[in-house]
């Protein structure tokens, strides 16, 4: 699938490439499009598109969710980034354009799946047989599903929209009730994992799989088993772990799955020479001159001359590693090596904060610093067993601490660590923190779990010695402001989320 799931072709771009600027969208069943939807061809370069949708989804989860977290102690030193008020919590976020860039892309991917789904309905004949639509009709139907998960995260409520809509018909709708959101998309993901191929060959391989689907499902349900905290956020406290838990335990025991299994060493999971490997459920596909960045979204151009790597100046600062997460690991992790540089001189100057080179790579660069071809991971079987292992200690499903104890030695084993024999869901948590560093799941786990509020705010008042993070933060801040964007779009159509 490298080589074309993340090429805008022509016909696509002609279409579908207005799509990105906000939800307010001229559907694509205006105009040229019912032209473009006659052949198998132009509905496989739609799907594609869909799909070329997800090429900024690491840069905007790094930023989102990790540098949220305690994972990163960022705050600018010259006060002026835009990620800046995202690292410290400030309630002046509307106006961020991270907010805004993560608002319109997942509706810009969102409209490109109903538009694809209205076409398929109308037009679907000319794919092929039954089972080819299915395919299809599943493959925007999890895209749909994962950008609309990342929404509900991010903002909580959002406009549920299941087809290509006029502006006029899109400025009537408000943000639909948490609980709306996710009907559509475990809707989505039940026809999703019904429907999509247990495995892909040749180009096709990145597509989504039923194993992806049933990852991203569990997950889902472990979400909104999460507790409120009084606000109108991802977590629902439905209690649904034996939910997750059954999911989880048909990726684990191959159940019309593809078989997932932990790479043995923990840096080639990330190789530029082992993409696709048996531990990858889903990831973002990239090739080289696609314009990649998520390699370097956390380190300025100096690592990169620090590593031999002759880039121009991409004008980016240091994000530090934070020093509580360095600490975390034992000095014989192989995780604490392979993913924290800690600290380097470059040309007579010390950077003596940690950083991240997770997905750095001098000898599998391409020619750019802003172009990485290396796939980055969104979800892996590590995570599968620690999901499962959470499950057990929330919901007391699934199994007992024995055998949550049995999964999380799986993943401590292959990063050199001896084996434990209790766990507990914060030392749980803590065991994803040092697996999952620079993967974008920190902040989400954090809120999942019940505990981001004791955790952040402790880690502030350890960490934050510069006091440069001037408030603890409260419930409001799990989720993120409205954009303002949107807000002004239509007046009075959205509340803004409360404490912005």
């Amino acid at each position: 699938m490298k080589n074309i799931c993340f090429l805008l072709l022509s016909a696509c771009m002609l279409t579908l490439g207005s799509c990105e600027e906000d939800l307010n969208l001229t559907p694509i069943s205006n105009g040229s499009v019912p032209d473009f939807y006659r052949t198998a061809a132009d509905f496989e370069q739609a799907l594609n598109a869909t799909y070329n949708q997800l090429r900024g989804y690491p840069d905007r989860i790094l930023i989102m969710s990790e540098l949220r977290s305690d994972n990163i102690y960022g705050v600018s030193s010259q006060g002026v980034r835009d990620w800046d008020a995202i690292n410290n919590f400030n309630p002046t976020l509307a106006g961020n354009p991270y907010l805004a860039d993560t608002w319109a892309s997942d509706f810009g991917a969102i409209f490109r799946a109903n538009t694809f789904l209205d076409q398929l309905a109308l037009n679907g004949a000319v794919v092929g047989g039954e089972a080819l639509r299915n395919q299809y009709e599943a493959e925007a139907r999890f895209l749909r599903a994962f950008h609309y998960f990342d929404l509900v995260r991010m903002f909580g409520k959002v406009p549920v929209v299941d087809k290509a809509l006029i502006p006029q018909e899109i400025l009537k709708i408000p943000r639909a009730p948490v609980a709306e959101v996710y009907d559509l998309i475990i809707k989505d993901l039940e026809f999703a994992k019904d429907n999509l191929a247990t495995s892909y060959t040749g180009t096709n391989v990145g597509r989504a799989t039923t194993g992806a689907a049933k990852g991203l499902l569990a997950l889902v349900y472990l979400t909104r088993s999460g507790p409120t905290y009084g606000i109108e956020g991802p977590g629902l406290g439905l209690n649904e772990y034996d939910k997750a838990a059954a999911l989880l335990d048909e990726v684990i025991n191959r159940t019309n799955t593809a078989t997932y299994s932990l790479v043995p060493s923990y840096p080639n999971v990330f190789s530029y020479t082992n993409e696709n490997n048996s531990e990858v459920l889903f990831d973002v596909q990239y090739i080289v001159g696609n314009g990649a960045t998520h390699p370097g979204v956390m380190v300025a151009q100096n690592f990169f001359t620090f590593l031999g790597i002759p880039f121009d100046s991409r004008g980016i600062e240091n994000k530090p590693v934070s020093t509580d997460l360095v600490n975390s690991y034992a000095s014989t992790d192989a995780r604490k090596t392979f993913s924290i540089q800690q600290g380097y001189t470059q040309a007579g100057v010390v950077e003596n904060r940690a950083v991240l080179k997770k997905y750095i790579s001098a000898a599998g660069r391409s020619t750019g610093g802003t172009d990485w071809p290396i796939n980055f991971i969104v979800m892996r079987y590590a995570d599968i067993l620690l999901m499962k292992a959470e499950c057990i200690l929330r919901g007391n499903v699934g199994g007992t601490q024995a055998n949550a104890v049995a999964l999380v030695n799986q993943v401590r084993t292959r990063a050199g660590q001896p084996a434990i024999t209790s766990i507990t869901l914060p030392q749980l948590m803590e065991e994803r923190r040092r697996e999952f560093v620079g993967e974008g799941l920190r902040w989400h786990d954090l809120v999942r779990s019940g505990l981001v509020l004791d955790v952040m705010n402790t880690w502030i008042a350890k960490e934050d010695v510069a006091q440069k993070i001037t408030r603890n933060i409260t419930a409001n801040s799990i989720i993120y402001a409205v954009p303002q964007y949107e807000m002004s779009s239509a007046p009075g159509l959205y509340d803004q989320n409360p404490g912005y």
